[in-house]
């Protein structure tokens, strides 16, 4: 994204491995891209969905919590659309 965001990909929900194992990842609800932007260090959250699809219920939950602890969270649709919400959390904007 920027030198100052580092951001990664979180998977949730739960995967079986080749052995049967059930291997859980991030929590339910989880956004999508997640990062931190200097130097504030604020936490920031991006849930993509294509254009005209809504966050699920345990997605609001997962953005109220991020929102009531001081993180930013925002639903993309594009690269550009996630880029900018990036630029919002950059300025203190919430959303």
């Amino acid at each position: 994204f920027a030198k100052d965001f580092w951001g990664w990909r979180a998977n949730s929900g739960i995967v079986r491995a080749k052995d049967g194992h059930k291997i859980r990842l991030a929590p339910a609800g989880t956004a999508d891209l997640i990062g931190i932007l200097a130097p504030s260090g604020r936490f920031v959250a991006i849930e993509v969905k294509f254009p005209g699809r809504k966050p699920t219920a345990k997605q609001l939950r997962w953005a109220e919590a991020v929102r009531s602890l001081g993180g930013f969270y925002a639903v993309a649709t594009s690269v550009d659309s996630a880029l900018r919400a990036v630029e919002r959390a950059r300025i203190g904007m919430s959303e």
